[in-house]
């Protein structure tokens, strides 16, 4: 026992009540009879957790439906089987206004069509495939946290050229999905937890984030050595995804991804001398947008990303800055590979 004491049933949740009792009761009543059972339940584990439900809906489907048949009514979204909508009905009081306004009731009605009806009666099997989906969007066995979509875009396109020479790319069992910074990656795993997901995170890192880094090491949610940042495969002490990249390279991918013209195309003096106060180049990028005309655009992270994705020839030849641009990025994409658990 967890806390050494002895609890009396009467003291149990109404839930643990409810459950232990169903059992106790199917199982006299399936002694009793000579054959299969209709069980007609109404409400079944109302008084249970959310996930408790669930679990209640696995015994359903695993010990009591391949002999029996079950039928069932519940308000609640966790009793409803989402990998399974055909065999749900939806039950509704129907009223039927006639010519003069007023409400004739036409009884109840069962429909199969049950993603063609009103709002509030719906809102069950929407709360089931609301939750289903959280569960499975993005995310894989093996998945990698990382701040945004730009990431996803990069490491892509980095890792597609690497195997494209025959060298180390991202294991395609990893699938990268987007967390939104490192404030949100504790409330992220959180929300996965219990799934045997094998999760990491990669995060950019500044100086005012160290503290929210040490944090997030501290609240063991990853496992041990499962938080990198990207400054750990650059030399220097800030970095963003784009510090993977030469800069001679990134001015490239900047200039054609905003179609710069050539009085105003960045090169790797202006985006040293853009911003002297910090060596990210995706800073260097804003502050050097910040001083163009008034018609030129914003920087913004995705669009030189988006750009590349769609010009992997960008990163093809032997010029320094792309040797040395894919020569980080393997080392990267090598520690991403060894934290891969053994997950199945």
């Amino acid at each position: 026992m967890l806390h050494k004491a002895d609890t009396s049933f009467s003291e149990r949740s109404a839930g643990f009540t409810w459950f232990f009792s169903f059992l106790i009761k199917f199982d006299r009543v399936k002694k009793e009879a000579d054959g299969p059972i209709f069980l007609l339940l109404d409400e079944p584990g109302l008084t249970l957790h959310g996930t408790a439900q669930g679990d209640l809906l696995r015994f359903f489907s695993e010990k009591l439906s391949p002999h029996h048949q079950i039928m069932y009514s519940t308000h609640s979204p966790f009793m409803v089987p989402h990998e399974n909508l055909a065999t749900s009905r939806i039950v509704e009081d129907l009223v039927k206004i006639d010519d003069r306004s007023r409400r004739i009731p036409t009884g109840t009605k069962v429909r199969e069509d049950v993603l063609s009806v009103d709002r509030d009666s719906v809102f069950p099997l929407q709360g089931a495939l609301g939750y289903a989906i959280t569960q499975t969007l993005f995310i894989g066995k093996h998945t990698i946290l990382v701040e945004g979509p730009s990431d996803i875009l990069y490491m892509k396109a980095l890792s597609a050229e690497l195997l494209r020479r025959g060298r180390t790319g991202l294991d395609p069992q990893w699938v990268i999905c987007p967390s939104g910074g490192l404030d949100k990656i504790q409330a992220f795993v959180s929300l996965f937890a219990g799934n045997d997901l094998d999760v990491i995170a990669l995060s950019d890192f500044s100086r005012k984030d160290r503290n929210k880094l040490e944090a997030l090491r501290r609240s063991q949610v990853l496992k041990s050595g499962g938080l990198l940042t990207i400054a750990d495969f650059v030399d220097q002490d800030e970095a963003d995804i784009e510090d993977l990249i030469d800069p001679a390279l990134f001015c490239t991918i900047v200039n054609t991804a905003y179609e710069l013209p050539e009085d105003h195309a960045l090169d790797t003096t202006k985006l040293s001398a853009a911003n002297e106060n910090t060596e990210r180049q995706v800073k260097k990028a804003e502050a050097f947008f910040n001083v163009l005309p008034n018609k030129r655009p914003v920087f913004d992270h995705f669009l030189p990303a988006s750009w590349l994705i769609s010009n992997p020839s960008t990163l093809n030849g032997e010029k320094t800055a792309v040797t040395s641009t894919l020569d980080r990025a393997e080392k990267l994409f090598e520690a991403l590979n060894s934290l891969k658990g053994d997950i199945d």
